[in-house]
């Protein structure tokens, strides 16, 4: 067990280490409304299906950790470890204009224990949203001419804590306990074209923090001697979390070759100014059919109340957000011994949403296709574990050239290293 416990923090160090040298979240102009670009809580092998996770538990007999429905932590009967990175290319368009980004960064980890035979327990750390953007207009007064600079950086992280029970064969029910935390930071600023001018910027900083709720439950129907469908529900309540608001407004030059002068005068509007964030109530509906070892299809229907959202009491502006997803999952055989390319797991899903941005009278809508694999690991000397390595690439874009706004395509690589294997197993001797 020490080998194994080795074996999993060197891979740790690895991720983190190449996570920590990257460490840049996203450019996207998209990610200045709301909360920024919302992540979800899906590891690399359900994104690898579009996205479907409401009515997914465990598929050819592999243990997920399926965080965004916490009834499926109760069918998990091996100690479950996974964690990851995530990389992503992404390309911006207006009228003539084109730029393209690179970002990476940590993606989660995650651990999962069953406690009886019918309960296991979930904690781990992944991504709520992120934010990052920067660009400027430029507008006339009269005769005199004004950049308008808008930058924003930061995010939001989701640390879990969940249950999940089964009722006899078919029903199985969970919770997560969530905090929700981390910091959000804008500015904005008016510049004078003339050298030597007096230019304002705004800085806000929010710092986040508190607690919020995610359940679930499951039900499975036997419509095969080997086959399965499962009907899945979850949500999250729609909860305020403690903020602190800190606000300057800076006055400053440029010099001849255009690099910001030290600020000429600092005004502290707000410090420590205690408020609130208003989470959206959500809803995912699911449904799969899968034959046990062989492959699962599945669909998802989510919707989530982001016109109630506020931060510092002030209502975002945003509307309601719907989407779906559609995919599945193919082993050709888990239990090959002569084809390694028959025990890989392939993946494939489709999934659309229109967001909760509207700009004018045009929703920001998003859609995506995803590819992926699971590739198993052989066990050393016979042991228990079973290791998996799994890759997904998604192809997508957001947004529309409509109306003189942004469309942005993007392709997202996710990476994640899954353990399974009988920690805290306690053996009787005769």
């Amino acid at each position: 067990m020490y080998k194994r416990i080795n074996y999993i923090a060197a891979i740790l160090v690895l991720v983190c280490g190449l996570s920590a040298q990257a460490q840049v979240t996203t450019s996207s102009p998209y990610s200045r409304y709301g909360l920024g670009n919302i992540k979800g809580s899906l590891l690399p092998q359900l994104r690898a299906m579009g996205g479907i996770s409401t009515a997914v538990g465990k598929v050819t007999g592999f243990n997920y950790i399926n965080m965004q429905n916490p009834a499926s932590y109760a069918g998990i009967s091996l100690t479950t470890i996974d964690v990851g990175m995530s990389a992503g290319i992404t390309n911006l368009s207006r009228n003539n204009l084109s730029e393209t980004s690179f970002n990476s960064t940590f993606s989660h980890l995650a651990f999962a224990a069953p406690v009886t035979k019918r309960s296991a327990l979930s904690f781990g750390i992944l991504p709520y949203s992120d934010l990052g953007y920067s660009y400027r207009n430029t507008t006339k007064v009269d005769t005199t001419t004004l950049d308008q600079l808008y930058e924003g950086e930061g995010g939001l992280s989701k640390a879990y804590l969940g249950y999940g029970y089964r009722f006899g064969d078919h029903l199985r029910i969970g919770g997560n306990l969530e905090y929700i935390f981390g910091n959000l930071q804008t500015t904005r600023a008016t510049e004078f074209q003339s050298v030597g001018s007096y230019n304002a910027k705004l800085q806000n900083k929010n710092s986040v923090g508190g607690i919020n709720y995610s359940y679930g439950i499951q039900y499975d129907f036997n419509i095969g001697k080997k086959t399965i469908m499962t009907l899945g529900y979850s949500g999250s309540t729609s909860g305020k979390i403690n903020s602190t608001q800190t606000s300057f407004a800076t006055f400053y030059t440029r010099d001849q070759s255009g690099n910001e002068n030290p600020a000429a005068d600092t005004l502290n509007i707000a410090n420590n100014g205690k408020s609130n964030l208003t989470l959206p109530l959500t809803h995912n509906f699911g449904i799969s059919i899968q034959q046990n070892d062989k492959w699962m299809i599945g669909a998802d229907f989510r919707m989530s109340k982001w016109s109630a959202t506020s931060i510092n009491n002030v209502n975002q502006g945003l509307q309601d957000s719907w989407g779906a997803s559609l995919g599945g999952q193919w082993t050709p055989d888990a239990y090959s011994y002569n084809s390694y390319m028959k025990r890989v797991d392939y993946r494939l899903g489709f999934n659309y949403d229109k967001t909760y941005i509207k700009i004018g009278n045009q929703d920001i809508k998003q859609m995506g296709a995803s590819l992926g694999f699971g590739f198993p690991l052989p066990t050393a000397n016979g042991g228990t574990a079973f290791y998996k390595i799994n890759f997904t690439t998604e192809f997508g874009q957001r947004g529309t050239l409509s109306d003189n706004l942004v469309k942005e395509k993007f392709i997202n690589f996710h990476l994640g290293f899954t353990l399974n294997d009988t920690w805290f197993r306690k053996y009787r001797v005769d």
